[in-house]
């Protein structure tokens, strides 16, 4: 072990490549990011603290690339690292949030963060990171991701909750709710401008369900109910926005117009943890991340569009959520 102090790391890093964070264990401050170049097949752990000589913090939950400049959330940490995609350098801080979970760009001055304990969503100014204020979200707690159609920012509730919240972007509001099934997990839209979230089966005697909802006019257009027993999770949508996909023990896809459950495994399970299964919004290709034990390191499986396995790699410990930086970033 190396006990005394870091030196930062040079990176210069401005290919296409994707994000992986690492939640850590709660509690034991072991969060990390790494960075994967799929066209040399070569993975960068540890880049934030390599690269700041600083740890990342407790619980890295999301990261989101937007005008040129990276977002890391670390939920329990209490804090936002805005960094340089190419470098990792932290180039910016904010904090004043209570837990935070996701951070969006409804327009280009304006950022919201989702919270899990705070019922209100925070407003920021994104030219200096400075908040600018809060949305109530009428006692809702653990806001979770958010889409947007039009004006009209959707965010999930995902603890002990079971509504979609609708917040008028032009009016910084809350303006309406959606009730679905308990906990909802993750949202998506697809090109028909159709929600789509799943949620877990985790409250008895309610089984889990895949809802299809229009965005337009904010009604559940399709309900898809699981097995008792199924705990399905981590909705997902391809680059052309005509197929999501999904977990449910094996990793399933389906069309966005289909009428049913798809009765084939994507990717059949084989004695892994799959935690999280996201698309690369350029390639369709498809990212499955394996938690093993939620103490080892974990391990990310990449496919082909059509399910051709295409390479494996060793990350941090409980990767959790995918960031696909483009060629160029602006």
């Amino acid at each position: 072990m190396d006990y005394g102090p870091l030196d930062e790391e040079p990176f210069e890093r401005p290919q296409r490549g994707v994000f992986i964070t690492a939640e850590g264990n709660f509690g034991w401050d072991n969060a990390s990011l790494s960075f994967y170049d799929p066209a040399a097949k070569t993975v960068e752990n540890e880049v934030f603290i390599r690269a700041n000589a600083m740890k990342l913090g407790d619980v890295a939950q999301s990261m989101t690339i937007h005008k040129g400049k990276g977002y890391v959330v670390v939920n329990n940490s209490g804090v936002v690292y805005q960094i340089d995609p190419d470098t990792f350098y932290v180039t910016g801080f904010i904090t004043g949030v209570v837990s935070p979970r996701h951070i969006h760009f409804p327009n280009d001055t304006t950022a919201y963060i989702t919270d899990l304990y705070d019922p209100h969503i925070t407003v920021l100014d994104s030219r200096n990171n400075r908040i600018r204020g809060r949305i109530s979200t009428n006692g809702h707690k653990s806001t979770e991701q958010m889409v947007q159609w039009g004006n009209e920012v959707f965010v999930n509730c995902w603890s002990y909750d079971d509504k979609i919240l609708v917040i008028d972007a032009a009016k910084g509001e809350l303006v309406d709710s959606i009730q679905v099934g308990p906990q909802p997990s993750s949202l998506a839209l697809d090109r028909n401008g159709k929600l789509w979230t799943i949620t877990d089966g985790r409250t008895e005697g309610i089984p889990a369900a895949l809802y299809r909802i229009d965005a337009a006019t904010r009604r559940i257009e399709r309900t898809f109910a699981f097995a008792q027993g199924d705990h399905p999770s981590s909705v997902s949508i391809n680059g052309t926005r005509d197929t999501i996909y999904f977990i449910n023990r094996d990793v399933w896809r389906m069309r966005v117009d289909a009428d049913a459950l798809p009765t084939t495994p994507f990717l059949p399970y084989s004695k892994t943890t799959y935690y999280e299964v996201a698309v690369d919004p350029f390639t369709s290709e498809v990212y499955v991340a394996d938690a093993i034990d939620y103490v080892q390191h974990g391990v990310i499986y990449r496919f082909s569009a059509r399910g051709a396995a295409l390479d494996t790699l060793r990350v941090g410990i409980t990767p959790g959520s995918f960031c696909f930086k483009p060629q160029k970033i602006w």
